[in-house]
C-alpha cells in the first residue's frame, strides 16, 4: 500500500525473493516523495519533493547494488564536488567539499581556529559513521539496550553526550565565528528543527560523515529515476504496480491481515502479508480491532511545527548570484549575516508564526544534469519553512501564490536576474504536500517529528517501532514516520528484513537480484 520509495524498496526485495507482489498507489503517478514531474512547462522536469539522495548511498541496497538498480535497471548518480554551501547576504560564502582540507580552507577564511576544529569534527564524523550507518538500514535495537551499550565505554559516553545536546550548544563549543556556527546550524534546520532544540547535535556528524564519504547523489534524469528503477525491478520479477488505487482499509481475519479494500470497492487478497505506508494518526481508522492503547499512542505522535513550502520554477537561463564567488553546490543555503536571525526564525515557527526572514534553501540541478531541461534552460527548486495553519487565518490555497512571490523577492537579495529568468512557477504549500502524499502530515516531510522520544525503536511509538502492529499478524509498516525517519534512506529494506524472517526466507541469500 503506497508507492513511496520505502514501500517500493520492501516490495522489490520480496519480488527478488520470488514472491508475487502488488503495489497499490492512490495517485495517478508513482514515487511519493521521490518523484520527478513536469510541474511548470513541458520539458522542465522538477523533483517535487526530494532533490538529492544522500543517506541511501550508504545503504547496501545501493552501496552493494543488491537489487541491481544501478547495473541493470538504469539508476545513475552524479556526485558534484560541492554538496553544500552557504551564501550570506553580504556576499560572503562558505562551501563544504567532499575533501576535508578544501572545506577547512573555506572555514579558515573566517577563523583558522575553526578550521582546525572542523578537521577534528570531520575525523570524529568519519570514526562514528560506520556504527551510525549500520543502524539506518536494519530494524532498530531496543532503546534501553542501546543506551546501556553507550554507557559501557568512554567513547560511548562521549557519543551519548553529543546525542543529548542542542546543535547550537555544541557548535558554540566547537567554533568561534558566527558564520561558521550558522552554516552548521542550518544543517539542523534542514531536519525541520531549530538548532536550539536539544538532541540535535549529532546531526552535524551524520550529515558531514555522509557528505564526505558518499557525497550528495543527483539522480541523472531526476529524483524519480530511483522510483523508476525500483518499479522496473519489481515488474521484471513478475510484480505489478497499480495507480489510482486508494486503499480504504486493511482486511483482517482472526488477527491476521488478509488483504485490502479500496475506496472504489475493489479487493486485493494477500496470502503472506500486507505492507502499509500508513501515517500513525490514521492507522487505527484503517485496521479494525486495533488495540485501543496502541491506537491512542499512535494518534498522539507529534508532527513538526515547521512545515515546508516549495517553489519550482522553469528558468530561461541560469541564476546570476550577486556574490563574486561561484555558486556550484547541490544544496545552497541563503543566510542572513546574523546567526541570531536564523535562531529567532525557528522561535517564531514554534509559536506558529510566519518567519521574519525567509530561510531559503535552493538547488538548480540542471547545472549538473542538463537532461532535465530544454537546451539552454534551467530549473529552480527552492524551499522555506512556514506554519501549517497561518496565523492570519487565510487558507494556503488562497495565500501560496503571494508567499511564493515573497520568496522570489527575497531571492532577489542574493540573485540579480530573478525577474528576467523565471518563466513559470509552481508552488507547493504545506497543504499541497499533504495532498500529494498522506505521509507528509501537515506538510511535515518526515511524517512526524524526529524528536528523541519518536526516534529509533520508539519511532513512531514503542509499540510500532519494529514495523509491526501488536496483535496483528502478517502486517508491516513502512514510511518516513518509521525508523530511521524522513529522507531518502531506502528504509524499506528494514521492513523487508522483518518480513523475510517471518516468512522463513534468508535475507542475505534470497534478498538479492541474481
Amino acid at each position: 500500500m503506497g508507492s513511496g520509495h520505502n514501500g517500493l524498496v520492501a516490495a522489490a526485495y520480496l519480488a527478488a525473493a520470488g514472491k508475487k507482489v502488488v503495489v497499490l498507489e492512490r495517485n495517478a503517478w508513482f514515487g511519493g516523495g521521490v518523484v520527478t514531474r513536469e510541474l511548470t512547462l513541458p520539458g522542465f522536469r522538477h523533483d517535487q519533493h526530494s532533490m538529492s539522495h544522500i543517506f541511501i548511498q550508504g545503504n547496501p541496497l545501493l552501496k552493494n547494488d543488491e537489487l541491481k538498480l544501478k547495473s541493470r535497471y538504469g539508476l545513475d548518480y552524479i556526485f558534484p564536488d560541492v554538496p553544500m554551501m552557504s551564501v550570506f547576504e553580504d556576499g560572503s560564502t562558505l562551501k563544504l567539499y567532499r575533501d576535508t582540507e578544501k572545506s577547512a580552507a573555506e572555514i579558515a577564511k573566517y577563523s583558522r581556529k575553526d578550521a582546525d576544529a572542523f578537521r577534528k569534527l570531520s575525523q570524529q564524523a568519519a570514526a562514528w559513521l560506520p556504527m551510525l550507518a549500520s543502524t539506518f538500514y536494519a530494524p532498530p535495537a531496543p532503546v534501553g539496550a542501546s543506551n546501556a551499550m553507550l554507557d559501557q565505554s568512554r567513547e560511548g559516553r562521549d557519543l551519548w553526550r553529543v546525542i543529548q545536546m542542542s546543535s547550537h550548544d555544541h557548535l558554540c563549543d566547537l567554533f568561534e565565528h558566527e558564520k561558521v556556527r550558522m552554516h552548521f546550524a542550518r544543517v539542523a534546520g534542514e531536519n525541520l528543527v531549530s538548532p536550539d532544540e536539544k538532541a540535535t547535535a549529532l546531526g552535524a556528524y551524520v550529515f558531514l560523515g555522509f557528505l564526505e564519504a558518499y557525497g550528495f547523489g543527483v539522480a541523472r534524469g531526476g529524483s524519480g529515476k530511483l522510483t523508476d528503477a525500483l518499479i522496473a525491478c519489481i515488474q521484471d520479477h513478475g510484480g505489478e504496480v497499480i495507480a489510482n488505487a486508494d486503499v480504504a482499509r486493511i482486511k483482517v481475519s482472526n488477527g491476521r491481515a488478509t488483504g485490502v479494500e479500496l475506496v472504489d470497492g475493489r479487493h486485493f487478497d494477500a496470502k503472506d502479508a500486507v505492507i502499509g505506508a500508513i501515517h500513525p494518526h490514521v492507522l487505527g481508522s484503517m485496521i479494525d480491532g486495533m488495540d485501543a492503547r496502541v491506537r491512542a499512542a499512535a494518534e498522539a505522535t507529534h508532527v513538526t511545527d515547521a512545515a515546508c513550502i516549495t517553489v519550482h520554477a522553469a528558468l530561461s537561463g541560469p541564476l546570476k548570484f550577486r556574490t563574486p564567488d561561484t555558486v556550484d553546490a547541490v544544496m545552497t543555503e541563503l543566510l542572513p549575516t546574523s546567526y541570531e536571525v536564523l535562531r529567532r526564525d525557528f522561535d517564531e515557527l514554534r509559536y506558529h508564526q510566519m518567519v521574519p526572514y525567509p530561510l531559503l534553501g535552493l538547488g538548480c540541478l540542471s547545472q549538473f544534469d542538463p537532461s532535465r531541461v530544454p537546451p539552454g534552460k534551467s530549473i529552480l527548486h527552492m524551499w522555506d519553512y512556514v506554519p501549517y495553519t497561518r496565523p492570519d487565518g487565510r487558507h494556503w490555497d488562497d495565500a501560496k501564490a503571494e508567499y511564493g512571490r515573497h520568496m522570489l523577492n527575497h531571492l532577489s537579495r542574493f540573485v540579480s536576474n530573478v525577474d528576467e529568468v523565471v518563466i513559470e512557477a509552481h508552488i507547493d504549500s504545506p497543504v499541497d504536500m499533504e495532498r500529494t502524499s498522506p505521509s507528509f502530515r501537515r506538510g511535515d516531510l518526515h511524517g512526524i517529528s524526529t524528536s528523541t522520544y519518536q526516534s529509533g525503536a520508539h519511532r513512531p511509538t514503542p509499540d510500532l517501532g519494529q514495523y509491526t502492529v501488536p496483535g496483528l499478524d502478517g502486517f508491516y509498516l513502512v514510511g518516513p514516520f518509521q525508523h530511521p525517519g524522513g529522507g531518502v534512506f531506502g528504509a524499506g529494506r528494514a521492513t523487508a528484513m522483518k518480513m523475510f524472517e517471518a516468512l522463513g526466507l534468508n535475507f542475505e541469500r534470497q534478498g538479492r537480484v541474481k
